[in-house]
């Protein structure tokens, strides 16, 4: 891999550290293997770890400094330009990310907020549950407390605002463009009972122009969502590749590959074939909308 050429051009929106992080990992790492330097190496010469150094070129945590000073010397790094560049990637990623005034969040989702935040365009599939941009305050509680199994009120209450404020940050200024596949047991899964899920799917019916819904209803068969959820964040070409994401019990990843891409991005234009149009999906909602303001239990 060779380092990519400096760019100079301000960004249009704050991006916060997750990709500048992405980016200068994967320089540093593009120059190490460049300069014939193993991890260990690097790794004693700094003083640390190599788990530290991996970390490092993964993105997954910052460099000060020293530390990226010592790694450009040690890896013959003499173009100012690129030094340039590469110094002001460590800045970005030393800056706090929106989420850190609710305290600390795990690194693993505060990746995923960073890479959210910093989308152009967010197609995400759901076979389960809302997805968490589309989410009303009363479900995103329901779904804190039965999904996530939070029983502390006050962390019930941290990861709704989070997810509130969530909301707010990707849908303010220049927001991105979001397609969301529903299955259609989404609709019908009923979490924090029919008022809640009324709520709910009336806010599907209201979101604005830039956000596209669509369900894949039972009638359809089988179809590449049954394999389930995962999301395609597409970014300005001048930050980052795309990528998907796929969570799991198992834990969280991040897809970059080609074939990867590829492979997913083929699944989710099955997946949209396999969904009812716009204007059919909002009907279904607005059907399904009323079954829950008419169930007895709504009033209660």
């Amino acid at each position: 891999m060779t380092p990519r050429e400096p760019e100079h051009e301000p960004m249009a929106r704050p991006i916060g550290p997750t990709i500048p992080r992405w980016q200068l990992g994967e320089q540093l790492s593009a120059l190490r293997e460049r300069a014939r330097v193993s991890q260990g190496q690097i790794a004693d010469r700094l003083g640390c770890s190599v788990s530290k150094i991996q970390k490092i070129e993964a993105g997954e945590v910052g460099v000060v400094r020293a530390e990226l000073e010592a790694m450009l010397a040690s890896y013959n790094v003499t173009d100012d330009q690129l030094r340039t560049e590469l110094l002001a990637l460590q800045g970005l990623g030393k800056q706090r990310g929106w989420w850190s005034k609710f305290g600390a969040v795990p690194t693993p989702f505060a990746t995923f907020l960073g890479i959210e935040s910093a989308a152009t365009t967010i197609r995400a599939y759901e076979p389960m549950v809302i997805h968490g941009l589309l989410q009303t305050e009363g479900y995103a509680r329901a779904i804190a407390g039965t999904v996530a199994l939070l029983t502390d009120d006050d962390q019930r209450e941290r990861q709704v605002r989070i997810r509130m404020e969530r909301q707010e940050k990707v849908f303010s200024d220049d927001p991105p463009e979001v397609w969301a596949i529903l299955d259609e047991a989404v609709l019908r899964r009923e979490i924090g009972g029919p008022a809640v899920m009324a709520a709910q799917l009336r806010h599907l019916l209201a979101l604005p122009p830039w956000v596209t819904v669509q369900v894949v209803p039972f009638g359809n068969g089988g179809y590449p969502g049954t394999r389930g959820a995962m999301t395609i964040f597409e970014f300005d070409e001048r930050l980052h590749s795309p990528v998907v994401y796929v969570e799991c019990q198992a834990g969280n990843l991040y897809l970059e590959k080609e074939d990867d891409l590829r492979r997913c991005n083929l699944a989710y234009n099955h997946m949209t074939a396999s969904a009812l149009s716009k204007q059919e999906s909002a009907r279904l909602v607005e059907v399904v909308a009323r079954q829950y303001e008419d169930s007895p239990r709504s009033a209660r």
